[in-house]
């Protein structure tokens, strides 16, 4: 696509960024929201068919946002600087989602802690293994990523879970991995794995709450299925 001179995108540009501000987001379309965020980055184009094409390719606004700076260049064709930016809103969500979810116990705000955590692990291409260490009072200790995978896989080792809960002082935690397939459904192995882990860490005195599986369209909860 040919560059385009600066004026003549001036007015659509102050348009869409007059309506964002005086209506809200609610009022934009992603891709204009998409629009918005490559202005800066991109000056003298028309964003518009960028926008667009950026959220066919990848399939949501929320999967360009957490599109990896490599995909964004190979797949959407943009450059460092336009690909950093979104890479920087991507990461500023997700810092802004977790800090709503720990400002209260995490077990009352439990909406809110799924939100971040499908936030940050739907839309990762591979397994990623994550928990959650809380004190006494269900308070967020820290927040680990401890394995990543494959596409279908992740090895996990009930031992250093177990070593990993006492480091941290914790007094429960809440595991969490993701299904890139989307697919939320616990297999034999993820119940399995489960079980050896929860036996490790009540040897140590430390609870397991729960298991959660994150997919691109939802999650599944063990407690909720009666696995724990």
């Amino acid at each position: 696509m040919a560059p385009d001179s600066a004026p003549l995108h001036a007015g659509h540009r102050d348009r869409l960024r007059d309506r964002f501000l005086s209506q809200g987001a609610d009022s934009l379309a992603d891709y204009e929201l998409l629009e918005l965020l490559l202005f800066s980055a991109i000056p003298r184009r028309d964003t518009k068919p960028l926008a667009k094409t950026l959220i066919a390719t990848f399939g949501s606004l929320g999967a360009v946002l957490n599109a990896s700076a490599e995909q964004l260049a190979t797949r959407g064709g943009l450059k460092p600087t336009a690909a950093a930016l979104l890479k920087v809103v991507g990461a500023a969500a997700v810092r802004m989602l977790r800090e709503e979810a720990v400002q209260r116990p995490l077990l009352s705000s439990w909406d809110r802690v799924i939100d971040y955590l499908s936030a940050a692990m739907k839309y990762e291409a591979t397994e990623q293994f994550r928990i959650l260490f809380l004190d006494r009072k269900n308070a967020l200790i820290a927040d680990e990523v401890q394995q990543r995978g494959t596409v279908d896989h992740t090895p996990v080792y009930p031992r250093e879970v177990a070593k990993r809960a006492l480091e941290t002082a914790a007094s429960a935690v809440i595991l969490v991995h993701n299904h890139p397939s989307g697919d939320t459904t616990p297999s034999r192995a993820d119940i399995d794995m489960t079980g050896e882990i929860a036996r490790a860490l009540s040897a140590v005195g430390v609870a397991l709450h729960d298991h959660v599986i994150v997919g691109k369209r939802g999650h599944a909860s063990f407690r909720t299925l009666g696995l724990l």
